[in-house]
């Protein structure tokens, strides 16, 4: 067997392979020795049929067999070059494949890509900037704020007064179309309307903005034919609301002390609730830096590393992101097609994401083999027990899930994800971290108009 490595680029090669005549004429012997020992033709004795005979017969499915084989067993024997040693995906048979014939050399081609060979990163001591955030009174307040306002409840407002906006007020209604009462507008009673949403028509708003329950009033919405809901029996229709305003109700929050952390149950006081917010808070910030500096990490490494990418690690990033995409649908019972969306479109919107996350995957895969990063015992048990805890089970019950030979390939992309996240807090761990302040985002949006404006000038 002869081969020869044709290089089409520094990821996509060409292997051209060449079985001697000789080889092609012995493994076509033994097939139709192996044929005339089980055929059966009538007329002849079971291994006495004639060559001519078998041929005529077999011809085809004996070398569609061979050819078969022999692209898989050259290509295996190839493979072993140096050259060839970071093949990633499928091989690809790049042309039809010649006639098999006796005593004649066989050549055939396989298109393969490659991964990558970088020198090794220089990444120890680069210069990143880590954002020193801190929660903020304000923040804690508005989160206080949410949860006195999940908290709320709606009380009668005893006094006689006008409805206001913000308000809450109890009302029945009945819609009548021409005179007569409509099946699609029937009675209901004691329904609750925040005044100023769109539970109801803005005109119920409009009009019951100003009155003093009790009272009774008509109201009429006029339903335009414009708006392609052709599924609305009430389009083009005028109806006549008959609306009974029985009272006004006002939202009421949880005062603000002690008797806030009774009602959730789970904190000592008004601090300790404020302290939770604070933790959490804090939480959310370190991941937030975590991810700068990752970005930043990438983008210094990106300005003084060129490589190119193989089209196959592309399209996988592209088959994961329209797979996620299809399932954040699915779960809302909604297809792409009913948003106008297509797997094409979103590999088109997506494929420069798809790009930047393969050549992440390259960065980070470089350096877990040039620092020779692996995942110890003690980060296996780790994975095991967050992955116990998200699930809602037991560590034991993780460790036989993966135990299975069916679960091995999900198990070593969890383990490569986990080697990929040691390998960027290993740079960061190395980089030269300078802290400052963070900037306002609107403040920062300010600047940043300013800046346009500036050079637009």
């Amino acid at each position: 067997m002869q081969v020869k490595i044709e290089d089409q680029s520094t990821v996509k090669k060409i292997i051209h392979i060449e079985i001697a005549g000789e080889d092609v004429t012995a493994e076509l012997d033994k097939a139709y020795k192996d044929v005339n020992k089980s055929a059966s033709i009538k007329g002849f004795r079971k291994g006495k049929i004639p060559r001519k005979v078998l041929e005529s017969r077999f011809s085809k499915d004996v070398k569609a067999d061979i050819i078969s084989r022999l692209i898989q067993n050259s290509y295996s024997e190839a493979i072993k070059e140096d050259a060839l040693a970071n093949i990633i995906g499928p091989p690809s048979v790049s042309e039809q494949l010649p006639e098999l014939e006796e005593g004649k050399p066989f050549n055939f081609s396989i298109n393969v890509e490659v991964r990558p060979v970088l020198s090794d990163i220089e990444f120890k001591g680069i210069e990143l900037k880590k954002n020193l955030y801190t929660p903020s009174d304000e923040e804690i307040d508005a989160q206080i704020q949410m949860i006195r306002q999940s908290m709320a409840t709606n009380q009668t407002v005893t006094e006689e007064r006008p409805v206001k906006a913000s308000d809450f007020v109890m009302i029945d209604y009945q819609g009548f179309v021409d005179g007569t009462p409509s099946e699609h507008t029937p009675k209901i009673e004691n329904y609750i309307l925040e005044i100023g949403t769109k539970q109801m028509p803005d005109e119920f708003s409009e009009k019951l903005t100003g009155v003093i329950p009790p009272q009774e009033l008509e109201i009429d919405v006029a339903y335009t034919d414009d708006n392609n809901d052709n599924d609305n029996p009430l389009a083009g229709k005028t109806v006549t609301y008959k609306v009974a305003l029985k009272e006004i109700q006002e939202k009421v929050l949880p005062p603000l002390d002690d008797t806030l952390a009774e009602k959730l149950g789970q904190f000592e006081n008004l601090e300790g609730i404020k302290n939770a917010i604070r933790s959490n808070l804090e939480a959310g910030y370190k991941v937030r830096v975590h991810q700068e500096l990752s970005e930043q990490v990438f983008t210094k490494l990106l300005e003084n590393i060129e490589f190119e990418l193989p089209d196959i690690l592309v399209e996988s990033e592209l088959d994961a992101i329209v797979a996620e995409t299809e399932q954040a649908y699915q779960q809302h019972n909604i297809t792409l097609e009913s948003v106008g969306m297509t797997k094409d479109i979103i590999r088109s919107q997506y494929r420069n994401v798809a790009e930047q996350q393969a050549k992440r995957h390259i960065l980070l895969g470089k350096i877990i083999d040039q620092e020779k990063l692996e995942l110890t015992e003690d980060d296996m048990e780790n994975l095991y027990a967050g992955m116990a805890k998200a699930m809602n089970g037991t560590v034991e019950q993780i460790k036989k899930m993966f135990g299975s030979e069916a679960s091995f390939q999900h198990l070593e992309y969890i383990k490569m994800i986990e080697l990929e996240k040691k390998a960027m807090n290993h740079i960061i761990s190395n980089a030269n971290i300078v802290e400052i302040e963070p900037v306002a985002e609107k403040e920062s949006s300010t600047e940043e108009s300013a800046e346009t404006d500036t050079s637009a000038s």
